[in-house]
């Protein structure tokens, strides 16, 4: 029996793609017997050595136009189709070369490789130029398919491809692949996948090691392998239907004899009395209508007409009847209420009812805590239940007419134990360090970042300066200011502030990137501008600033930008000197979507965001949501604005400041589940100013963190332990601190790439 070859294909999935890999796949297997006989089936791999989404959108073009100008071409053979479309997508790119940013070597030659592969029975034909290479696998035997422009790639000026050609038999394998994958893994890695594994099984372990190995940019691969099926199956052999039933086809009858026809007889009676009832009705209707023609008929009445004066006397007069019905009613009601409405019955039940709700109150409380006695840890659920109870019952007392201060004394033991079942912890501020007041222009505090020295650097929007803090002589120096002088350029107002490694890092106005990395631990260092890909066109939207080091010891970190206008959280990446961010940056979100309502970035691996007022988990965003607080019986839902965290990935909490409720929420990391909150003790209203927090890490495996946090003019530090919930002595963020520490030197970040 006659046999064919039919094709198993693998190939790079594009989500599984490096997120700069820019190279192009296009299979095509025709579904029309005519252009799979005359032309075949057609496999294409575009593969480029720079990166970025300009070097993406040539592979693309090179791709589409291979294929469409081959299957267009009807006027030769495959070999000659080929080469034709290798040469116009050569013109096409040549044309468009300063577009796509594609540069040239020393020859003339382009970052731009393809590998075409096209099989048509048993045919096999293959052309490959620049980074991308060939393999036919035969008998567990590699060969390195023939290319004579293996160091050139397109565009190139007057390129003439070669086409190989020879036959493909059952059990050969094809593989189209990058030379930077190969060069990562090499060509035994790639034989002993195609040999042992199914092609797409193959191309998903190759890049799988190419991942692992820290590979980088070109990833595409295409692989084939040919086995046998049968072109002609037997069939079974066509047997006549026969009706299984003597009767079958003929008239319905029923089996009773006789009984057919005597229905019949019953329908068509049945049909006779209904026409008969509807011709005899019809008659007696005409006959009544004739009879009522002639009873007798009154006639029509002539109208009266009342002149205008009638009228409106006879309006007056209804008028006045009205507004003296309303004044005795309203007089009679006044004499009710006034003599007879308040009854000393109801003030008794009224009195009665407080009372009662006192009582149950003060019942629920004496069973929570007494004198040996405390349900708040020994059996939190029937606490709640007791104390949600008598928080219901404050509000009935109260309108009962039970005085406020008893009312407000009970509440205020009521909201203590349900604080505690919620694991409100109130904590007490000291200040740091106060920016002096009066002066021109006064202090307007933004941001805080703790550098690698240890000491705080804040962004003041009011004298529009970065000052470092030293905490041991309490002395603010400024290290970067609006119309410093840098070498040839000045920096603008600052904006943003985050860290990076040893840098301190800030974004000015006109998105200009700067650094002020220390050179001593007296507080002395230098500023330098650092070169951001095409910073000029950010525009004036940018929301925010992040960092991810990536190697500590070079100082070699991702800066991540909110930017609204790509609708993207843009990540850029380092030179390897550590020089700058020259390359196009990329999008980190799966999708683009709008960023406009976000008011907070960090990363740690993973990606966390607050938009509008909500906190999550963006990458990856599977798996994990932010449990609110359990206490909205005393609190609005939280609504938060800043967040911070000084442990490692998926590890410790999540610290978020709830605007409206003046508090700081503690999140597991891991899990997104609710841990405790902390407050100002005594009703300490300071919080109301915050406008930036930091967490420090804390000394000792048991020892509580400490929170850095900012008003408009100063620095403040919180003890995350839990104090007598007294008024504070500072009562504002001005006064003067109670206790100073200075924070030790920041540990390493970690390295994983998020």
């Amino acid at each position: 029996m006659a046999v064919r070859l039919q094709l198993k294909l693998g190939a790079v999935a594009e989500q599984d793609r490096v997120p700069d890999s820019p190279d192009a796949i296009v299979v095509v297997e025709p579904s029309i017997g005519s252009v799979a006989r005359s032309k075949g089936n057609l496999y294409v791999l575009v593969t480029c050595r720079t990166s970025g989404n300009r070097a993406r959108e040539a592979a693309r073009l090179t791709a589409e136009t291979i294929r469409n100008e081959y299957y267009y071409d009807e006027s030769a053979g495959i070999r000659q189709c080929l080469v034709k479309a290798i040469t116009n997508a050569n013109k096409r790119l040549s044309h468009q070369r300063d577009r796509y940013g594609l540069g040239h070597q020393a020859d003339g030659s382009g970052p731009v490789g393809i590998g075409v592969a096209v099989v048509r029975g048993n045919e096999l034909y293959v052309s490959t130029v620049g980074p991308t290479e060939a393999y036919l696998i035969r008998q567990a035997r590699l060969s390195t398919l023939p290319d004579p422009h293996r160091d050139r790639g397109l565009p190139f000026p007057d390129l003439e491809p070669d086409v190989w050609r020879g036959e493909l038999s059952f059990g050969d394998s094809l593989c189209l692949v990058s030379a930077n994958v190969v060069a990562r893994l090499g060509t035994d890695e790639l034989k002993d996948a195609m040999v042992t594994l199914h092609p797409q099984s193959a191309i998903e372990h190759l890049h799988a090691r190419f991942v692992a190995a820290d590979g980088r940019g070109s990833d595409g691969a295409i692989a084939l392998e040919a086995t046998e099926v049968g072109a002609t199956a037997k069939q079974k052999a066509l047997v006549p239907v026969r009706p299984a039933e003597p009767l079958a086809g003929a008239p319905d009858r029923g089996p009773i004899p006789l009984a057919d026809p005597v229905v019949d007889g019953v329908a068509a009676i049945g049909a006779g009395a209904t026409k008969a009832k509807a011709a005899a009705g019809g008659a007696m209707g005409r006959g009544f209508r004739r009879i009522f023609d002639f009873l007798p008929r009154r006639r029509t009445a002539y109208r009266r007409v009342r002149t205008l004066d009638d009228r409106r006397e006879v309006q007056r007069r209804a008028a006045v009847a009205v507004l003296a019905f309303v004044v005795v009613a309203g007089g009679l009601a006044a004499g009710v209420w006034a003599f007879g409405g308040s009854k000393p019955t109801e003030a008794a039940r009224s009195l009665d009812a407080g009372n009662q709700a006192l009582d149950d109150i003060r019942a629920a409380l004496a069973r929570v805590s007494g004198p040996g006695v405390d349900l708040v840890t020994d059996d939190p659920r029937t606490a709640l239940t007791l104390l949600s109870g008598a928080y219901g019952q404050l509000d009935e007392a109260r309108a009962a007419g039970v005085p406020a201060a008893t009312v407000d004394e009970l509440r205020k033991e009521t909201v203590s134990g349900l604080d505690r079942l919620y694991k409100v912890v109130p904590v007490r501020s000291n200040t740091l360090f106060a920016f002096k007041e009066g002066g021109e222009v006064a202090n307007d505090l933004r941001t805080v970042v703790r550098g690698y020295d240890g000491a705080p650097y804040v962004l003041d929007a009011g004298t529009k300066a970065v000052y470092r803090i030293d905490l041991k002589t309490k002395k603010a120096t400024p290290v970067m200011r609006t119309g410093q002088k840098v070498g040839n350029a000045r920096i603008a107002d600052p904006k943003f502030l985050t860290t990076g490694a040893r840098d301190v890092l800030m974004l000015d106005a006109k998105n200009n990137l700067w650094r002020w990395r220390p050179s001593n631990t007296a507080g002395k260092g230098t500023v330098i501008r650092v070169r951001l890909r095409d910073s000029a066109e950010l525009g004036d939207d940018v929301l925010g600033i992040a960092t991810f080091v990536a190697n500590f010891d070079q100082s070699l970190y991702k800066l991540y930008l909110v930017d609204p206008s790509r609708q993207q959280i843009m990540v850029y990446s380092p030179a390897s000197d550590g020089g700058g961010f020259p390359a196009d940056p990329t999008g980190r979100l799966p999708a683009a979507r709008s960023v406009a309502n976000l008011s907070d970035l960090y990363i740690d691996g993973d990606i966390y965001t607050i938009e509008d007022g909500k906190l999550a988990r963006v990458i990856p965003a599977e798996g994990w949501n932010a449990d609110p607080p359990p206490d909205g019986l005393l609190r609005e839902p939280p609504t938060y604005r800043q967040m911070t965290s000084s442990t490692d990935r998926r590890q410790g909490m999540i610290y978020a400041y709830d605007e409206d409720n003046a508090r700081i929420v503690a999140i597991d990391k891991n899990k997104g589940s609710y841990v405790e909150q902390y407050r100002l003790a005594g009703g300490n209203p300071a919080w109301g100013d915050l406008r930036d927090l930091l967490v420090l890490p804390a000394q000792a495996a048991d020892a509580p963190a400490t929170l850095w946090w900012l008003s408009a003019r100063g620095l403040h530090q919180v003890l995350l332990e839990a104090v007598p919930d007294a008024p504070d002595a500072e009562a504002s963020p001005s006064a003067p601190a109670s206790q100073s520490a200075a924070p030790s030197r920041s540990a390493k970040p970690s390295s994983a790439a998020p």
